[in-house]
């Protein structure tokens, strides 16, 4: 069996959340086209400090190039995907590396400016959406890239459908504490709108210590480190998804919040024009709550547009069919 290395920050392998799922969905899929991937990832990460000088998570990736290398050639590993542009460097030693960034040098992301000379010596990538393809163009004249979705789980989306367990008046965030990702709105909607119940989901159990800054209101239920089926069977219990970060990437929990059919609301910038459905509606900071409680009231439960737009456009089966044709091409280099 053909490995592919795919090397990712420590933090990012141990918590629940994008990027720990996309590798645990690569890693099944890859397996079916019979390539084995293997986990590699630098012994140190700064998870608690990114912010500070000298802290930054791409000076760490750089202290670690060692440490990354000697598992790749333990392994006997030529091709690779890194996620993370502090790990670029790695063309100088594997001529077959691809990044599939879990970040992008956008304004609104932390480390917008460290992130920049690391994509000007990318040479070959795969994107989650067609908008980051045009970025990677436009921005810095990459043109080797393949845009592949971080397919669903079908079977996930399947089990826990079920439009009768839908509260009404329930909203669904997933999210970080991070300002590009801006809980304070979901908190501050949350109080101007007692009547209804609203859910924030975080993705590690550190934000447990980080959210006690906040005044939390008392109809906002908070959630940390969930699996991949409490998600799921969350999911599918809410009315409305409600996305209002000011940039993303991944935008994966927009692509499972459609599977399961849900009322979306999510920003009107162009890295979401993937999510395009009946209903699913872009607003702003200026519209939000207004849209939020629009799609609370709307007469059906669940849209099954949104659920059919999601299986041909962003389930398992697709990401499978992209892998299948990127590899093919790839490995054979």
């Amino acid at each position: 069996m053909t490995k592919v290395g795919l090397v990712m920050r420590k933090i990012q392998f141990a918590e629940a959340q994008g990027p720990r799922v996309f590798a645990e969905r690569l890693r099944n899929i890859a397996k079916e086209l019979g390539v084995e991937i293997v986990f590699i990832s630098s012994e140190r990460h700064v998870s608690g400090h990114d912010w500070i000088p000298g802290y930054e998570h791409e000076k760490g990736d750089l202290v670690n190039y060692d440490i990354v290398l000697d598992q790749i050639y333990a392994e006997r590993i030529e091709h690779v995907i890194y996620t993370v542009s502090g790990f670029t460097f790695l063309k100088m030693f594997l001529k077959n590396s691809v990044l599939f960034p879990h970040s992008f040098p956008d304004p609104a992301l932390t480390g917008y400016e460290m992130m920049k000379p690391f994509y000007s010596i990318v040479d070959k990538a795969i994107v989650q959406t067609d908008f980051l393809k045009r970025q990677l163009d436009t921005v810095f004249g990459v043109s080797d890239v393949d845009v592949i979705p971080i397919g669903f789980s079908e079977e996930l989306a399947h089990r826990y459908y079920d439009p009768s367990a839908v509260v009404a008046n329930r909203i669904l965030w997933i999210g970080r504490d991070e300002e590009n990702r801006r809980p304070d709105l979901v908190l501050e909607y949350a109080r101007q709108n007692p009547d209804k119940e609203v859910y924030m989901v975080f993705g590690g159990t550190r934000y447990k210590e980080s959210m006690k800054k906040y005044d939390i209101p008392h109809n906002v239920k908070l959630k940390f480190a969930l699996t991949q089926e409490e998600v799921f069977e969350l999911m599918n219990s809410a009315k409305v998804y409600w996305s209002c970060s000011k940039f993303d990437t991944f935008a994966m929990p927009l692509t499972e919040a459609l599977a399961m059919g849900k009322i979306v609301v999510k920003p009107e910038h162009p890295c979401y024009d993937h999510i395009s459905s009946r209903h699913a509606f872009a607003g702003n900071e200026q519209n939000w709550f207004e849209l939020v409680n629009m799609a609370a009231a709307l007469p059906q439960q669940t849209s099954t547009y949104n659920r059919d737009y999601a299986f041909g456009k962003f389930s398992s089966t697709v990401m499978k069919q992209g892998y299948e044709k990127f590899f093919d091409q790839w490995l054979s280099k």
